[in-house]
C-alpha cells in the first residue's frame, strides 16, 4: 500500500496553511512540524510564539496532528555561523539557500523519516515531478512568475526530490492563496508576508553583525583600481557589491563598490562600466538534472533571487563551474548563487567565488 504520509513544515503563515488544507484535500495524512530555530524578541512571522500558535491552531482546526521542534543548535550552526563567516569574509551571504539545505530539507527530512513519513512539504512556490526525457525526478519553476522560489532551491539533495510535495506549485499568485484560506475560513487569510531575513526581522543585518560576532566598525580607505585613496568606509560588511549611495566621496563620474581586499581594509570602486562580468566561478556545486557535465551545456543563470535570467554556457573546471555568459552581467557578488535552468527545469547551482 502506497504511504501516503506527509510532514508539512509550518510556519504558521498563510501558504502553510493552504498547503495544509490541499495536502488533506488530496488524500495525503497530514502531519504538521514547526521549526524552532532561533531566539527572537521581535514578531515575526517564522518563529514568534503567535507563528507557532497560529500553526497549532491551523493543525487543530483541520484535525492533523502537530510538533513543535527545537532545532536552535542546527541552525545556528548552519545557517547562522555561516551568513557570519560569509560576511567576515567580504562575501554576501542568502541564508534561506542554507537554511533549505540543511533545515527544512535536511533535519525535517529526517524527522519526517521517524515518523514514517514518506514525503515532506513545504509553502514553497516551485514543483518537483518526474521527467521521462531525463528519466529522473525534476526541480522545475512553479507557476507562480516573479514569486518562484526554485532559486533557493537549488542546493538540495537530488536524492530527496521524489520525496518532495509543493503543493502550491501551479497557483500563479498569492491572491489565489488568500481566497482559499478565505474560503476555508483560516485566521491567518490576510497574515502579512515577511520580507526579511527570518532571524533578523528588523532588517538590520549591520547590527546583527556587530552583536552577534567579532565584525565591528573599523576604519579603512575606499580606493579605485588603480589604488588611489579617495575616501574613508566604516567596515567592509556595510558595503555591497554594485553600491553608489553612502560612499561619501565626490567624483566627476558615478562611482560603485567593485569589490573588497580584506587584507589591506580596502572598499575597491570604480564607473559602472567596471560592474559588469562576462565569465564567473561558482563553487560547492550541486547538480540536479545531470551527474556531471562532459562538455559544455547551454543554460540560463540568475545571479540572484530577483535578478532575470541571462544566456550563457557551463563548463566543469575541477570541482567549480565556469559560467560564461552570452552578455555581460552587472554587479555579479561573491557568495550569492548562481543558479542554472534548462526551459523550466533546475540543471543545478553553486555559490558564486
Amino acid at each position: 500500500m502506497e504511504n501516503k504520509k506527509v510532514l508539512l513544515g509550518m510556519s504558521g503563515g498563510v501558504d502553510s496553511s493552504v498547503a495544509a488544507v490541499l495536502l488533506k484535500n488530496q488524500g495525503y495524512e497530514v502531519i504538521g512540524i514547526t521549526m524552532k530555530l532561533f531566539e527572537n524578541e521581535i514578531e515575526d512571522e517564522y518563529c514568534s510564539l503567535s507563528s507557532t500558535l497560529d500553526a497549532k491552531k491551523i493543525c487543530d482546526y483541520l484535525d492533523i496532528p502537530h510538533y513543535t521542534l527545537n532545532f536552535k543548535e542546527e541552525f545556528r550552526k548552519h545557517v547562522i555561523q555561516n551568513f557570519i563567516c560569509e560576511y567576515s569574509n567580504c562575501r554576501t551571504p542568502n541564508p534561506c539557500i542554507e537554511c533549505n539545505k540543511y533545515m527544512k530539507f535536511g533535519t525535517m527530512y529526517k524527522k519526517a523519516k521517524e515518523l514514517d513519513c514518506y514525503y515532506i512539504a513545504t509553502g514553497h512556490y516551485a514543483k518537483t515531478e518526474y521527467s521521462k526525457k531525463y528519466g529522473r525526478w525534476v526541480l522545475k519553476k512553479s507557476n507562480a512568475g516573479k514569486k518562484d522560489q526554485s532559486y533557493v532551491l537549488w542546493n538540495i539533495s537530488k536524492d530527496l526530490l521524489e520525496h518532495i510535495i509543493f503543493p502550491l506549485a501551479d497557483f500563479e499568485n498569492k491572491e489565489q492563496i488568500r481566497e482559499i484560506a478565505k474560503d476555508k475560513d483560516l485566521k491567518v487569510a490576510n497574515k502579512p508576508d515577511s520580507e526579511d531575513i527570518c532571524f533578523i526581522p528588523d532588517g538590520n543585518y549591520k547590527k546583527f553583525l556587530e552583536n552577534n560576532s567579532d565584525l565591528k566598525p573599523k576604519i579603512g580607505n575606499i580606493v579605485n583600481l588603480e589604488g588611489k585613496i579617495l575616501g574613508k568606509h566604516t567596515g567592509l560588511y556595510n558595503y555591497t557589491i554594485g553600491q553608489r549611495k553612502g560612499l561619501g566621496i565626490s567624483n566627476p563620474v558615478p562611482l560603485f563598490v567593485l569589490g573588497f581586499n580584506k587584507e589591506k581594509n580596502e572598499v575597491i570602486v570604480g564607473e559602472e562600466k567596471d560592474l559588469y562580468k562576462k565569465e564567473i566561478l561558482v563553487s560547492d556545486v550541486n547538480l540536479l538534472l545531470v551527474d556531471k557535465i562532459d562538455d559544455f551545456i547551454e543554460v540560463e543563470v540568475k545571479t540572484r533571487y530577483s535578478s532575470k535570467l541571462a544566456k550563457a554556457k557551463i563548463i566543469e573546471c575541477g570541482e567549480n563551474i565556469k559560467v560564461i555568459f552570452n552578455e555581460p552581467q552587472r554587479a555579479i557578488t561573491p557568495g550569492q548563487s548562481a543558479v542554472f535552468y534548462i526551459d523550466d527545469i533546475v540543471l543545478g547551482g553553486g555559490k558564486i567565488i
